[in-house]
């Protein structure tokens, strides 16, 4: 063991050695791990020209476990022989020995076993010779010795195959006096402090020199904003639920496929300026599907499809004005419509997540801009059953996702509550309230429902052709949520990501100013 701290055992080895030290050679001495004899180097190697280390590698072998036990107890084929009595043995029992199976084919290889399957008991080991030399172990202990430079190559390859045997690379450190060199090692001291500068001590004492090509502490960066995170987490689960995403790279939306083609009349509130961003230039919309466009004009005017619609003068110059997307379900509207056009018609599965902008006053909870989940569900004969069991699956994914129980069944309970609403589509209608198993209500997570025609039907009556009646025909909404009841109302898009709109003359607010309402 060593006699005091391992640096200053190594300084006196040192001083006493002629020309250097090895330190594996100084940790065997010592009794000491190796990795300890390197710390001290390393430690001393800080305090200046004291000592000169030159990192070595040596390449030497060593033992596996399994090489320790055989060098130990015998090879398993010298054990088989040594097993075998002279009036024999049955195979059976032979092989129920530790080494039986191994050893059984290495003896019978080497001759000195013999089977005879005549025995009346069965087949019965015999020795075939009178003694046997264990060369594999008289050759790993020479290993274990430190001399496995008598062994051949072949005799080494031969025990690495039988993985007895293994090379290691070997680092250690040839340790020699420095331009420095003593046995007594000096604290350097790391501060300067005004005392040592007023008594002038600091002329005698030794200073820790600057360490420039230190690694210091990287700052943090690279993190995925909170909001990625969650849009992240809803994506994969409607994407293992089969759904398809919609492109919503138009933040710029007509009216028409906002409000109109939603069945939402032209003198509904939420087409006020007070719940909606108007573009001033370009004021409105150049290009949009004419022929469906008639379609919702006449729906809207006189009804059709089983309803009364509204009996007021649509106008096509209201339905023309751009503005900033209110919603997400214009996406799912022009999605809905682009089926409708394919013959015949094939059931799918939509959802989307983006940013949507309402003219709000903002406040502690509301922003001028939020994100919205939306989903919808196309196919025949659909109820506010299957609508149910969508919204279980999307939530119980989501309890799982977020930790909020063990239990696939308890991990997130959703209780669906019908209810009389403004927010569309029409009835059947409801809000979703999440529930953890033992706790109160969390929020109110959803809302949603099951849309009847006229909808469907006046985007191409793409349903109708196979026969139903209209009401067989449904689509139905997914989970919505404006995320930021979740994450809270600080949470922003970066600066370069704003979208400007220019003041419309039904739209309050300066020229020039940012959609969120903040900058």
């Amino acid at each position: 063991m060593a006699d005091g701290p391992v640096p200053e055992v190594l300084l006196r080895r040192l001083e006493a050695a002629d020309g250097g030290l090895d330190s594996a050679e100084v940790a065997a001495q010592l009794g000491l791990e190796h990795q300890a004899v390197v710390g001290a180097v390393k430690s001393l190697q800080t305090l200046g020209e004291i000592i000169e280390a030159e990192l070595r590698s040596t390449k030497r072998w060593e033992l596996t476990a399994e090489g320790e036990e055989i060098a130990r107890e015998g090879s398993h084929e010298a054990r088989v022989f040594r097993s075998v009595p002279p009036e024999g043995l049955p195979q059976s029992e032979l092989m129920r020995l530790p080494s039986g199976k191994v050893g059984f084919s290495k003896a019978m290889s080497n001759k000195w076993i013999r089977v005879d399957k005549s025995a009346a008991d069965g087949p019965r080991v015999f020795r075939a010779v009178d003694s046997v030399e264990d060369e594999v172990q008289r050759r790993l202990q020479l290993v274990q010795g430190g001399q496995a430079e008598k062994l051949g190559e072949k005799e080494r390859s031969e025990l690495r195959k039988r993985k007895l045997l293994t090379e290691v690379t070997l680092k250690t450190y040839w340790v020699s006096k420095g331009s420095a060199f003593s046995t007594s090692i000096s604290k350097q001291e790391t501060e300067l402090s005004p005392e040592m500068i007023s008594s002038g001590s600091w002329r005698d004492r030794p200073f820790k020199p600057y360490n420039f090509s230190a690694h210091g502490i990287l700052p943090e960066s690279g993190h995925l904003h909170p909001l990625l995170k969650v849009r992240t987490q809803f994506r994969q689960i409607f994407l293992e639920m089969g759904f398809t995403e919609m492109p919503t790279d138009n933040y710029i939306e007509s009216s028409f496929w906002n409000f109109d083609a939603l069945f939402q009349p032209q003198q509904h509130p939420a087409r006020d300026q007070h719940d909606t961003f108007f573009l001033r230039d370009p004021p409105q919309a150049l290009q949009l599907p004419m022929d469906y466009v008639h379609r919702v004009k006449r729906t809207h005017s006189q009804g059709g499809y089983g309803s009364q619609g509204y009996k007021y003068n649509w106008k096509l110059d209201e339905a023309r004005k751009n503005l900033l997307r209110t919603h997400t379900t214009s996406a799912s509207a022009r999605a809905l419509y682009r089926l409708a056009q394919k013959k015949p018609f094939t059931p799918a599965k939509y959802f989307s997540i983006d940013r949507v902008f309402r003219n709000e006053t903002l406040d502690a909870t509301h922003l001028a801009e939020f994100h919205q989940i939306e989903g919808v569900v196309a196919d025949h004969g659909l109820t506010l059953g299957h609508l149910m069991g969508v919204l279980r699956e999307f939530f119980t994914k989501l309890g799982e996702q977020v930790g909020l129980g063990g239990q696939r069944e308890d991990a997130l309970v959703i209780g669906l509550t019908l209810c009389l609403s403004v927010y569309l589509p029409p009835p059947p209608r409801h809000h979703s309230v999440a529930f953890q198993t033992g706790l109160q209500p969390l929020h109110r997570a959803q809302h949603g429902g099951v849309q009847l025609p006229p909808r469907p039907e006046e985007v191409g009556r793409g349903w109708k052709l196979r026969g139903l009646p209209p009401r067989d025909a449904a689509a139905h909404g997914a989970p919505r949520e404006r995320v930021r009841h979740c994450l809270g109302p600080l949470l922003r898009a970066p600066d370069d990501d704003q979208i400007w709109h220019q003041q419309h003359p039904r739209a309050g607010g300066p020229q020039g100013e940012p959609a969120d309402g903040v900058r």
